[in-house]
Parts: C-alpha cells; sequence; structure tokens
C-alpha cells in the first residue's frame, strides 16, 4: 500500500525505513528538506492514491494540531489519518470529531520502540473504528514486532495514546525501582562489582526485562555513572497517567512516586530539604549545613 508519513525524525525516519523493508511505497515530509521525499503536505497528498492514509508522527500539542489542521483541508472523504505521536488521549477525541465533519477517518496510535524499533519492530496500540482500522492494517503489521504479538486495537478513539500513556507511566515506575537498587549497591562497601550483580539478574530472576538489559549496557558504558548527570526530564505522560488516575479514583502510589522522583532530580538545591532541615534543628538540635558563599 501507499502511505504518506509526516514527520522523520529518530523514530519517524526508521519507521518509514522499516515500512518499506515490507514492501509498501512510503513518501515521507519533514521540515528538514534533506530527510524528505516531498516538499510540502500539498505535494504529499498530491502523490498519494485514494484512499488516503497519513501517518502524523511529530510532537504533540501544537505541532500535532497544525499538521491536522492542515491535512484536513487538503485530505477527501474516505482518507484516513492516523497520529503516532505521543498525544493525550482528550486530544484524539477532538481530532476525530474534526476529521469526521469532512468525512475523513482518524486512528490514535502509541507507538513504543525507540531507537531499537527499526530492527526489533514497534509496539503498536492503536484505537478507533474497525473501518478505518482496516485501511491502516498492512502499515500496522509492517511496523509490528515478528510473531503473534506486539499489536493490539486497544478500543475506541483515544484508546491506542490512553494505553500507551499507562505504558510509560509503569515504565517511569520500573525505571525509578532499578535507579533505587542501584543506589543502594553502590552505597554499601560490602558490594563491590554491582554492575556485574545487575548483569547477574538478567537471566532467570523474576525481575530481568529490557529495561535491565539496558541499565548493564548503561554501566558497561560508564560504570559509576561518574559523566552523568543526576537529572531526568519527563514526556508529560507521566502527568497524565496521574492525572487520569486522580480523575478515575485508582490508586498510582508507585508511579506517582516515581514522577516527583524526576521533578526533586531538577533541584540542586532543595527548598524542602532546607525546610525539614530547618525543623529537625528546631525541635531536635539536629545540626544543620550551611550553604557556602
Amino acid at each position: 500500500m501507499e502511505l504518506g508519513l509526516v514527520g522523520l525524525g529518530k523514530m519517524g525516519g526508521n519507521m518509514r525505513e522499516r515500512i518499506r523493508r515490507a514492501g509498501h511505497t512510503v513518501l515521507g515530509y519533514d521540515r528538514n528538506a534533506d530527510l524528505a521525499d516531498v516538499h510540502s503536505l500539498e505535494e504529499l497528498v498530491g502523490k498519494l492514491s485514494g484512499p488516503r492514509v497519513v501517518w502524523v508522527m511529530v510532537p504533540a500539542g501544537e505541532p500535532t494540531q497544525s499538521t491536522i489542521d492542515q491535512l484536513a483541508e487538503l485530505l477527501e472523504p474516505g482518507d484516513v489519518v492516523v497520529d503516532g505521536g505521543n498525544s493525550r488521549w482528550t486530544d484524539d477525541e477532538r481530532h476525530a470529531e474534526e476529521l469526521a465533519a469532512r468525512g475523513i477517518g482518524f486512528v490514535d496510535c502509541g507507538v513504543s520502540g525507540g531507537v531499537w524499533g527499526l530492527e526489533n519492530g514497534y509496539a503498536l496500540m492503536y484505537g478507533g473504528d474497525a473501518e478505518n482500522v482496516a485501511k491502516v492494517q498492512p502499515v500496522f503489521d509492517a511496523l509490528k514486532p515478528e510473531g503473534d504479538f506486539g499489536a493490539v486495537h486497544a478500543g475506541k478513539v483515544g484508546a491506542g495514546h490512553f494505553a500507551k500513556m499507562v505504558h510509560n507511566g509503569i515504565e517511569y515506575a520500573m525505571m525509578q525501582a532499578y535507579a533505587e537498587g542501584w543506589e543502594l549497591l553502590e552505597k554499601v562497601d560490602s558490594v563491590e562489582n554491582v554492575r556485574e550483580v545487575f548483569r547477574s539478574w538478567q537471566e532467570g530472576t523474576v525481575i530481568r526485562s529490557w529495561l535491565l538489559d539496558l541499565a548493564v549496557n548503561a554501566l558497561d558504558d560508564d560504570e559509576h555513572l561518574e559523566g552523568l548527570r543526576g537529572y531526568a526530564q519527563d514526556s508529560g505522560e507521566g502527568r497524565w497517567t496521574v492525572e487520569a488516575a486522580i480523575d478515575n479514583a485508582v490508586p498510582l502510589p508507585a508511579i506517582t512516586a516515581s514522577l516527583f522522583a524526576r521533578f526533586a532530580s531538577r533541584q540542586e538545591d532543595s527548598p524542602q530539604m532546607k525546610m525539614i532541615a530547618a525543623l529537625r534543628n528546631q525541635f531536635g538540635g539536629h545540626a544543620v549545613e550551611k550553604k557556602q558563599p
């Protein structure tokens, strides 16, 4: 089949290559002309045969909204837009309504796989009407990992990005657990080879995972992570997961704590810890450390 792909960055560029390897035709557009096959959305749509499928792989928020708005003016009834970025599921519902008013279908798709997806395949979680999903199915089949698993029609519009959001929330908590365990192992004198302890967990343990494999890779590159600053950004999906939990009265203590731990990483001199130190000094005379001039 033919596919239009908008956004050819780290994910989009590799996805284009994997889809082509499966025998499909992909026309890619990117603001970086060196990456693009065509040089405008108008040219992209004009070169695709109907019914067209255009996959949007750009940052969430305004970039996605702007792209979908432009495509709404260019596409025709029966065409389908796929949002494969990290959009919030509530945005999907709005996009689907706006496009449906013009007879254009919409599918949201959460994509996981990162830089490894080209060779290993991408885990896909998609939402939308069965008729629209069917038009995109050959692309889903090309992108997914080998075997029976790795892709799911999660439900109606918004379900794909909601599922990917929860996936990322779980990822936050898993990474935090590995990080805390690593720090504790590094802290004690009796454990002399923390990296090899992590490596030993890769086989035969209940905590083995791809994330553990990546942790070992990182420790092989820098055994004590001395070249890194202790700062971790968040993509936004951890926040959305916690907000959805509040809206639905679902307790998520591990995921919530892992999100707050990332916030703490951005404070070189924690204001909260200043207050805690001050209070301990006030009620118990505990020593405080003065900031150096």
